[in-house]
């Protein structure tokens, strides 16, 4: 598709897989987001709190949710997003976004996304509504 106008109901937007998560990236997103909380970026700190292993900032996930729309924003912007939280994020895991077209309302786009681990299990869930210019 190269426009986001193009989808119908029921159809998807290009799946993005990102690279396994590293501890660098959360060690760089923490630095970002000024959420230092060591369960992110320190394996003891973590398992302290019974944790198998340190895992992922939550809006980390989120907001690479976003990446899912990047190459459409000369179309429109993200107007409202809303997401649940359904699994964690650990290092080395590969997590795949995705988008699909609920429902269209003049200018409104509603997707519903999601964000799932290499298991195919669900670590976010949620809509995004996209404004079209």
């Amino acid at each position: 598709m190269s426009t986001l106008t193009e989808l119908n109901i029921g159809e998807s937007v290009k799946e993005i897989q990102l690279e396994p998560v590293s501890r660098m990236n959360l060690i760089k997103y923490s630095g970002a987001s000024g959420d230092f909380n060591p369960i992110h970026t320190i394996d003891d700190e973590a398992k302290k709190a019974g944790l198998p292993g340190i895992i992922a900032h939550g809006m980390w996930t989120m907001g690479n949710l976003a990446k899912l729309f990047t190459e459409y924003y000369d179309e429109g912007f993200i107007e409202d997003y809303s997401i649940r939280f359904k699994g964690m994020v650990f290092l080395n895991d590969v997590v795949t976004l995705k988008a699909t077209l609920k429902e269209k309302q003049e200018n409104k786009l509603r997707f519903t996304v999601q964000a799932v681990n290499q298991q195919g299990n669900d670590v976010l869930k949620g809509e995004v509504v996209y404004h079209q210019y």
